[in-house]
């Protein structure tokens, strides 16, 4: 053997032992990577829920009303009485100038709008008009809209919505507890895993996959069930009552642990 191709006894140690560690690393990777694929078949999916009761901080409350009759200057003459009246009831309700809007006067000629031989209006001439409050004083408004029938009582012919459940609430303050509820939810969540695991006899690690879900502003007391994150609960008459249920549902995987 010449001296290219002959190899010293610490030269072949060096050699062994690189090739022993390069196999440990090996194996250890390895080990790690099945580690892994075990470790993401082993989790379970939970839902979180958080719930708030508020208050509507927004009314919105249209008062449309309306006169018939065959002298369109006398009807004129009768919505301008009528506006003074709702206004003169809004003052004494305690709404102020500023949360009062009113709209344009609308008049419908009934004879000018019926067809071949259909028969006669018994009024020609419908005036309309609509007066609307909107205020962040909504207990105001909702006290006031139980005493629409005063307005009945002085001749006042009021649509069937503007009696007080045609008032739109509305809940602007979402963002102020959206960070808190998702908190609560994400901790519920958590909770409902750790519960799983230990009967299952393991424990929970971190998060594999997380969705907030969609928040949902219900009529309070609405019946939607715990678990639904159906955001359809605006369905539920939501603007037609003046407390709210502000809920969020999140959809959380964990890792389990052995």
């Amino acid at each position: 053997m010449n001296d290219a191709n002959r190899m010293s006894r610490p030269d072949a140690a060096l050699l062994g032992s690189l090739l022993a560690i390069g196999l440990i690393i090996g194996g250890w990777v390895l080990g790690a990577q099945i580690k892994a694929t075990r470790l993401g078949d082993r989790y379970v999916s939970v839902r979180g829920l958080a719930e708030r009761t508020v208050q509507a901080d927004l009314a919105i409350w249209p008062i449309d009303f309306k006169e018939a009759g065959n002298d369109l200057p006398t009807l004129y003459s009768k919505a301008e009485a009528d506006k003074k009246i709702i206004l003169r009831f809004l003052s004494q309700q305690g709404i102020q100038p500023s949360e009062i809007g009113v709209g344009i006067v609308g008049v419908t000629d009934n004879e000018a709008n019926r067809f071949g031989g259909s028969r006669p209006a018994l009024y020609r001439y419908i005036v309309e008009q609509e007066i609307t409050v909107q205020t962040s004083r909504v207990d105001q408004v909702a006290i006031a809209a139980q005493k629409t029938i005063d307005l009945v009582q002085q001749g006042i012919v009021l649509t069937s919505n503007s009696d007080g459940g045609g008032i739109a609430y509305k809940f602007n303050g979402l963002n102020s507890i959206k960070p808190d509820m998702i908190t609560e939810a994400t901790r519920n969540a958590r909770a409902a895993a750790e519960r799983f695991a230990e009967d299952a006899g393991s424990s929970v690690g971190t998060i594999r996959q997380a969705s907030q879900g969609v928040f949902s502003i219900l009529a309070a007391n609405s019946g939607v069930p715990a678990d639904s994150d159906d955001g359809g609960g605006f369905g539920s008459n939501a603007d037609g009552s003046l407390m709210k249920t502000v809920r969020v549902v999140t959809d959380v995987e964990y890792y389990l642990g052995k």
